[in-house]
């Protein structure tokens, strides 16, 4: 599109460009509105190109048609990322937008409208859920929900609770009419900002139009955000001008030179702009600064006078640091300082800020009065003139309500001029610029700006002080859901903090160990919880020593070490008890119980689940009642009492849906559903995953979709529909990877392996066993190991890696039944017994050999006898035969 406006200057002395060459990008944006509008379902734009292609240029262009030609200037909100931003950064810039509240703003007036206005568009009983999740986005403070009070209890899980609550909010407010998101500078995005926006454009419906900008950093920092929506999102590259392009544009903004506009100039320009819209821009600023652009005679009707003769002499640069070089030379010392002090807060800095960096370099009066700190008076005239001649931008709201904030356009300015202050110097301003950070209000209480704080303590020297408030800036990030910032914090405050301060270094190993486990860095949290048992034990902390031990127990049980894992927590349990922690003794008599079942000793784990019911039920959290009747359920299910399992867990799944916990609905119908697999009703076990796995969906939460998804696919694989168990465990898959669940994404490429197996697909199924073999053996899961060595077994003799290797089928076997002996797990000694018998007693390879086969024999009979004790069917114990 080109425009038939020329070029002009603003009042602050920035060149307006007019739009030129983006007629084909305007028309695909009209387009996906239209599509938008018309279907009534979600669309998303990204354009991506470089610094200066002019994305934010184009978006704004097509915002001003939006909200002319389809009406809903209304309902258009916008956030930009920064270079210094909090978890969710870019979404808390739209809410505040959609919510009409300022940053900085009064937090209780803020936090009273944000509840009207959430009330306004959803049902009474989620308002409390959304008004905690947005007000931990926010910084605003709301008491906790059933849904919030079940999430802390499983961090694991609270990254889904943003996904599920956004996406849910939008498609309800976009009930009262279509809905326009712009989020610009993604390229500088939060991680968790990336990932809520990955997941609402995949799953967002309703007439929402979602627009974002980004250069192309963003295409190597995400690609999977590149891959989300498919036939929904639509990606456009902003190139080059062409020469002519580039010349009509030059020509518009050179409009009103004495005389016209001079071919050398324009050539000038376009050698060194190469096609960028801002960099023929910013050649004008460069010829206004060497003279060869000069205000003419207003009485002439021109705007410029031309001085070529200037123009061979001007030294225009040749590259990025010229150019660089060539606009710091040309400040003023005032300039300079200014911007020197700029440099030292980030690319994010405040007018106060400046002010007492500027006072730190001079004189303060003896006795001084209010009129004595007008000088910010002449800063501020100093940022205007920076803000007209392109270094900074002014923000049009600031994150601290008594202040200005702006922003370096040009990072690289920012980088030259702090490369070019002294250390001495520098660390002198990163502790001023601390001070005066730590006693702005809120900066303690929002995560980005706790952190910076942090950052300035650390590069000034105060690294106990940075120790702490990094600390308490993965606090905040943990509270906020965004577990992988909160672990960047920790790590780094613990390392700063050191041996300083033990009862705070404790607190923060637990803290940080459980946000270790939700990403999936188990070694690192067994480091994180060993340390804190060790502290806990010097200074004669029983309950944090009980927490320690439990930890490391769970730790221990989970990743099949099972002795090591009850002594830890038998000593958990011993701990509690004597700090009378009921909530404690309750948890490690569940978490024993657990361990029990893993082993094989039913009667043993129900004793143990059962006195942690009853102490739930003295303390009446019918969550923690819920989770107990949950595993009692899973432990009559191993021991083949279907109806008693089936009792247990239809009564957690009522307290669940009581109490509105989706994912304990979602695990809940899971475990019936495997139930109903159990008892070979594949029909109704598959009834009941497709509800979980809608409950799942509607929460946003990815691990519990990628599970359910692994369970379906071996249900359709159990009721012949192999393609579709192969395309669904694919979907699972997928979804594991993206996430690095490599659990479930073990248990994914196993049932792959057994589905290939059935349509005779060796070479894929020999690939997936041998990829689910290497993970489990990654996460250190023993249980899984076994099963997964067994299914090897069984892919090895069905003749996978050819003739010849029948020996290694009978040597996975051997390995799976070992591990199963190890830690103790009686059923899956058994089915591995099935396996390997029931390979040996058909495979011609070993029809002559009698030892082999009375022992395949032997081990078959003793199956047998652990499945009649298990009450467990030949059925359901039998092994899948080989195809072929």
């Amino acid at each position: 599109m080109t425009a038939g406006t020329s070029g002009m200057a603003t009042p602050s002395g920035e060149w307006r460009a007019p739009l030129v060459g983006r007629a084909h990008e305007m028309a695909l944006l009209r387009k996906a509105a239209r599509d938008c509008l018309s279907s009534g379902k979600a669309r998303t734009v990204t354009l991506v190109g470089a610094p200066g292609i002019g994305k934010t240029r184009l978006l704004e262009d097509f915002l001003w048609e939006l909200s002319r030609d389809f009406k809903i200037a209304s309902r258009i909100y916008r956030g930009r990322a920064r270079a210094v931003d909090q978890s969710y950064g870019v979404f808390a810039r739209v809410l505040r937008a959609r919510f009409g509240l300022s940053d900085g703003g009064d937090a209780e007036f803020d936090a009273a409208k944000l509840r009207r206005e959430v009330a306004n568009v959803l049902e009474d009983r989620k308002v409390g859920d959304v008004c905690y999740v947005f007000g931990q986005i926010l910084g605003l403070r709301f008491p906790e929900s059933p849904i919030t009070r079940a999430l802390t209890d499983d961090p694991a899980q609270t990254g889904s609770l943003p996904r599920a609550v956004t996406k849910q909010f939008f498609e309800r407010d976009a009930e009262a009419g279509p809905l326009c998101l712009l989020l610009d500078d993604l390229h500088a995005a939060d991680q968790e900002s990336l990932d809520l926006l990955c997941h609402l454009v995949e799953h967002l419906s309703g007439p929402i139009l979602l627009l974002c900008g980004a250069r192309p950093e963003l295409v190597t920092r995400s690609e999977r955000l590149f891959e989300c929506g498919r036939e929904r999102h639509l990606r456009i590259d902003l190139g080059p001008l062409s020469d002519e392009q580039a010349s009509e544009l030059l020509g518009s903004l050179l409009d009103g030179c004495s005389g016209g506009v001079p071919e050398p100039l324009i050539r000038a320009a376009l050698s060194m702009a190469t096609g960028t819209p801002a960099l023929l821009e910013q050649m004008l600023h460069l010829f206004q600064d060497s003279g060869v652009l000069q205000a003419a005679d207003p009485t002439s009707g021109a705007r410029w006078e031309v001085d070529l003769d200037r123009l061979s002499s001007a030294h225009l640069p040749l590259t990025v640091e010229d150019a660089v070089a060539a606009r710091i030379a040309a400040l003023t010392a005032e300039s300079r300082s200014v911007l020197e002090y700029a440099a030292a807060i980030g690319s994010v800095f405040w007018l106060g800020g400046i002010a007492a960096l500027s006072r730190s370099d001079g004189d303060t009066p003896e006795l001084w009065n209010p009129r004595d700190l007008r000088d910010i008076d002449e800063i501020a005239s100093a940022l205007s003139d920076l803000v007209a001649r392109d270094y900074v931008l002014q923000l049009p709201d600031s994150s601290f309500s008594d202040e200005t904030e702006f922003v370096f356009k040009h990072n690289l300015e920012r980088e030259r001029l702090a490369v070019l202050t002294s250390n001495t110097k520098s660390r002198r301003y990163h502790q001023i610029v601390a001070d005066w950070l730590a006693q702005k209000d809120g900066v303690r209480s929002q995560q980005e700006y706790c952190a910076m704080l942090a950052n300035h303590l650390e590069r000034a020297g105060a690294t106990l002080r940075a120790g702490l408030t990094y600390l308490e800036a993965g606090d905040l990030a943990r509270q906020a859901f965004a577990a992988k910032r909160a672990h960047e914090h920790y790590a780094r405050g613990l390392s700063l903090l050191g041996d300083g301060d033990a009862p705070r270094r404790i607190e923060a190993l637990h803290n940080h160990g459980d946000v270790l486990l939700v990403i999936g860095k188990t070694d690192e949290a067994l480091h994180a919880f060993r340390e804190m048992r060790i502290l806990a034990y010097r200074f004669g902390l029983l309950a944090k020593g009980g927490a320690a031990h439990n930890r490391i127990g769970r730790l221990y049980r989970d990743t099949g070490s099972l002795l090591a894992g009850r002594q830890h927590l038998d000593t958990a349990l011993e701990l509690f008890r004597s700090v009378k922690d009921e909530r404690g003794i309750a948890a490690c008599h569940d978490d024993i119980g657990k361990l029990l079942w893993t082993r094989g000793e039913y009667d043993q784990a129900l004793e143990q689940l059962m006195i942690a019911l009853e102490i739930r039920k003295k303390i009446a959290d019918r969550r923690s009642i819920a989770l107990s009747l949950n595993n009692i359920g899973l432990v009559w299910m191993d021991h083949g009492r279907a109806a008693q399992a089936a009792e247990a867990l239809e009564a957690a799944l009522k307290i669940r849906r009581d109490i509105v916990d989706p994912l304990g609905i979602v695990e809940s119908l899971t475990n019936l559903g495997r139930l109903a697999q159990g008892q070979d009703d594949q029909t109704r076990a598959l009834e009941l995953f497709r509800e979980a796995l809608e409950v799942a969906k509607d929460v946003g939460e990815n691990y519990r979709i990628a599970a359910v998804l692994t369970y379906m696919g071996d249900c359709h694989y159990q009721l012949g529909a192999t393609s579709e168990a192969i395309t669904i465990l694919e979907q699972a898959e997928e979804l594991c990877d993206e996430l690095g669940d490599r659990l479930t994404l073990g248990q994914a490429k196993c049932g792959l392996a057994k589905a290939y197996l059935k349509i005779d697909d060796l070479r894929k199924a020999r690939e997936a066993i041998k990829q689910a073999v290497d993970v489990f053996g990654q996460v250190r899961s023993k249980s899984h190991l076994a099963t997964a060595l067994r299914t090897l077994g069984e892919v090895t003799a069905a003749g996978a890696w050819g003739r010849g290797h029948e020996g290694r089928a009978v040597d996975y076997f051997m390995r799976s039944i070992a591990i199963c002996k190890e830690i103790g797990n009686e059923l899956e000694v058994a089915k591995s017994y099935k396996a390997f018998s029931s390979y040996v007693s058909e495979s011609p390879h070993y029809k002559a050999n009698a030892d082999i086969q009375r022992e395949a024999q032997t081990l078959s009979t003793m199956a047998d006898e652990i499945f009649s004790r298990h009450r467990i069917s030949p059925k359901q114990a039998a092994p899948e035969p080989a195809p072929g």
